[in-house]
């Protein structure tokens, strides 16, 4: 970003033609949303969601032009807000943000301050940007097994789309404190890498694909932290032990749940949904504490490929091929 000639670098996705077009453009200040605070990005990611957004779907890229990106950690150069000031290192968290207004992919954003979290103690710039969504979704799946009565001794917890961001990070967060977590994946030559990362063990992910419509099948798991959604959800429900509690906060698979209510009302099961991006701010305080705290990992910035703007689009086609295993972030303004 430029700051003495007021403009700034960003990844517009645009419509021309009835086509989606996708560039690298600058931009002046003055293009920016209104907002409060006014951000020296530092570091962006590419999730599935903001792979989606880069290719125009209509169901995540509300409105075009727009920059995608729903994580953002960088500087504030400008405010308005008396919460924030100058100076201050910045999270920026809101359900529109990357979606309906410009997000991260940009050397320069501007956000309501009710978005901006201040990066907590125990947390640099690359960690906190390495975590962002990913990292905050799958503490909250943690906190909520915790909140049901879920505990290191309860039994192993199954961790579907492993290899994801949100799947590696509660790997990691479950490993951290004392779980048994069984990771499943369909890339078969990341076992190694994750058990490098906590899992004691790793299935295949058609050992959670049951197709027989037998409303109950042999129990197997005390929780489970599902990325994935569709007949994976179905099969890991059906499998839950008594009591046992099973976090969704994916779709990847598909939005239909096709199953009969016996694992609810038979074993007692806990179906707990996941929604990262209407936390209220005590919640999302509270949860990214934890992140810095308890639920801290070591290095979880390893889990980092570090590209420029340049490879974005490479790397959106990575992710939306299910190529990408970590986290994929994008360095802004020096980072």
């Amino acid at each position: 970003m430029t700051l003495h000639n007021q403009t700034f670098r960003c990844y517009l996705v645009d419509k021309h033609d009835e086509k989606i077009v996708a560039s690298i453009v600058d931009r002046d200040l003055h293009d920016l949303p209104a907002g409060e605070v006014t951000i020296s990005v530092r570091y962006s990611a590419i999730n599935y969601k903001d792979a989606l957004a880069a290719t125009g779907h209509p169901g995540v890229a509300l409105q075009l032009p727009l920059v995608p990106g729903i994580d953002a950690v960088g500087t504030i150069f400008e405010s308005s807000s008396a919460d924030f000031k100058t100076g201050q290192r910045i999270i920026v968290k809101g359900a529109d943000f990357g979606t309906r207004t410009f997000g991260g992919w940009s050397d320069c954003i501007r956000v309501p301050s009710e978005w901006c979290y201040a990066i907590p103690n125990g947390l640099d710039e690359l960690q906190a940007v390495t975590l962002g969504t990913a990292g905050f979704t799958a503490a909250q799946c943690v906190d909520q097994l915790i909140k049901h009565g879920i505990e290191p001794d309860s039994g192993p917890i199954v961790v579907s789309g492993s290899t994801g961001g949100v799947g590696i990070l509660a790997v990691m967060i479950l490993a951290k404190l004392g779980y048994q977590v069984v990771a499943s994946t369909g890339k078969e030559h990341q076992l190694s890498w994750l058990k490098e990362h906590g899992a004691s063990d790793v299935i295949s992910r058609s050992d959670l694909d049951d197709r027989s419509k037998r409303p109950l099948l042999s129990s197997r798991w005390a929780g489970a932290v599902d990325t994935v959604g569709g007949n994976t959800l179905s099969t890991i429900l059906r499998q839950t032990r008594l009591s046992g509690c099973v976090t969704a906060c994916g779709l990847v698979a598909g939005s239909e749940l096709d199953m009969t209510v016996f694992p609810f009302i038979l074993r007692g099961v806990t179906l707990q949904g996941i929604d990262s991006g209407n936390t209220t701010r005590q919640a999302s305080e509270r949860i990214w504490n934890l992140l810095a705290n308890e639920f801290k990992t070591d290095s979880p910035q390893n889990l980092a490929t570090i590209i420029n703007l340049e490879q974005v689009p490479q790397a959106v086609s990575d992710v939306l091929a299910g190529n990408v295993s970590g986290r994929m972030v994008i360095a802004l303004n020096n980072g």
